[in-house]
């Protein structure tokens, strides 16, 4: 990998990192806030020897590291516990006492520090007091040589007389919050470093064409300025993601220039991946190119263009099917140009449903009426609805959601797809970033000489459900 693509990472997993790191530093403070606040008070002595004449200097320097070793262990000891007890009256007992003392010393140093941590500082105080006072006795009795005027084979000078700390020793809140970033930035890389290995979505419009062998006919961009109102998700249209889509337009018109494609199936691998919203925009694209446009919502198990277009859903597709209506008398106009043929009712048997010969005769009839048929079929690897609606449109566009749908789903929809001998005339990438630039009107993609659509363009278009939402 080369260096941007590292800073690709970054910038996809850059969430995970702070979501650790914010884990982290929030887990800190309930600890620094829960953990009880303790003092110190610290004593540091000396340790002199006082071997025999003709000692070398090796041989006392071992005996000051082995006498440092067991000096160390005397005071952390039962005994020595005893001692501050008895002396101290700090209302513990031996072993409470022995937990609150540590021993520090160098291997080369003949300095060893003493310090007691407590909850209560005073009582840290006395008790390093007490420390200072009997461990330099204790020493020279233990050290003392046969004979009264023999001097004890080692002494314990007091350097550094107890002194408390003017702050807690515990918590440290800046440093515990210094060491949860530390550890939530590396927690934070390993896991994204993980998602991205583990990720197996669609990232590259690139390679599209390697799992369907079909183009890619749009690259449709997020429109984050997309406004909720009443139903419909609102986008302008001069947005990036309203030239996207009249990009799709043309080149379905000249994918099916051997082959015309009047009835166009909209399908995609697993819900979620803004199928409805994507067939809804291409439906008021071909209307305002002076078509005479149905869009029909074949999701009967959870019919949704209604809502989008604020329409009433109640009656529809099904109830068409099943004889309860006649289709003009379930047909919404919506628009110049356009009409609705909602979902309807949700029956018990969708699958059969689409595949009956009622269904047959309804596309017979619509073929006979209207210049484009658009299906906002159902996704494909859930249920068989989508790859039935599909066998009887002309042609098929599969809808890809970037960074979601992952290549096992997008050839396991293009099996589902050629398994019912469906023509699918190519894949539409939506949901990618938009790139940062002023939206403008870019050319359209299509043969040589074809220019860019009118600026000039029906007022209805602003109301019309282009979101990516869906």
């Amino acid at each position: 990998m080369e260096l941007r693509d590292y800073l690709r990472v970054v910038q996809r997993q850059w969430w995970v990192v702070v979501v650790t790191v914010l884990v982290a530093l929030g887990a800190t403070q309930v600890l620094n806030k829960r953990m009880p606040t303790e003092y110190a008070a610290t004593a540091a002595f000396f340790l002199s020897g006082n071997g025999s004449e003709g000692a070398s200097a090796l041989e006392g320097s071992m005996f000051i590291q082995a006498r440092l070793k067991t000096y160390s262990e005397l005071l952390s000891s039962e005994r020595m516990a005893r001692e501050i007890a008895t002396t101290a009256k700090a209302g513990l007992n031996t072993e409470q006492i022995r937990k609150r003392i540590s021993v520090d010393y160098a291997g080369d140093s003949a300095f060893m520090t003493v310090t007691v941590t407590d909850t209560v500082p005073a009582r840290a105080q006395k008790i390093a007091e007490t420390i200072v006072d009997r461990f330099p006795p204790i020493v020279r009795a233990l050290e003392a040589r046969p004979g009264k005027d023999e001097s004890p084979a080692a002494t314990v000078i007091t350097v550094e007389a107890a002194r408390l700390a003017s702050e807690p020793v515990s918590p440290r809140p800046l440093h515990n919050d210094a060491l949860a970033v530390a550890v939530g930035l590396l927690i934070g890389a390993a896991l994204g470093a993980i998602r991205e290995v583990c990720d197996h979505s669609v990232r590259l419009a690139s390679a599209l064409p390697d799992l369907t062998g079909t183009p890619v006919l749009a690259l449709i961009p997020i429109d984050r300025k997309a406004r909720r109102k009443s139903g419909p998700f609102v986008s302008d249209s001069r947005s990036l993601r309203a030239e996207a889509l009249r990009q799709l337009r043309t080149n379905v018109q000249y994918a099916g220039r051997e082959h015309p494609v009047k009835i166009l199936a909209v399908t995609s691998a697993m819900p979620g991946e803004g199928r409805s919203s994507t067939a809804c925009g291409l439906a008021i694209l071909f209307a305002e190119a002076g078509q005479r446009v149905l869009i029909v919502d074949a999701e009967l198990r959870r019919p949704r263009l209604a809502g989008f277009l604020g329409r009433e859903g109640s009656a529809g597709l099904t109830t068409v099917l099943v004889g309860a209506a006649s289709l003009d008398q379930v047909l919404q106009p919506w628009g110049a140009g356009l009409w609705l043929l909602a979902g309807g009712h949700r029956p018990p048997n969708p699958s059969e449903l689409l595949d009956s010969p009622q269904m047959s005769d309804l596309i017979d009839e619509l073929r006979d009426r209207f210049d484009k048929i658009i299906f906002d079929s159902p996704p494909l690897l859930p249920v068989t609805d989508g790859a039935v609606v599909a066998a009887r449109a002309d042609g098929a566009l599969l809808i890809v959601r970037a960074r979601k749908t992952t290549a096992a789903q997008v050839a396991a929809a293009v099996r589902a797809l050629a398994a019912v001998d469906a023509r699918m005339l190519g894949t539409v990438f939506n949901m990618v970033n938009a790139p940062r630039r002023r939206p403008g009107l870019p050319a359209v993609c299509g043969p040589p000489g074809q220019e860019s659509p009118s600026a000039h363009r029906p007022g209805w278009w602003n109301a019309v459900a282009l979101s990516s939402a869906a």
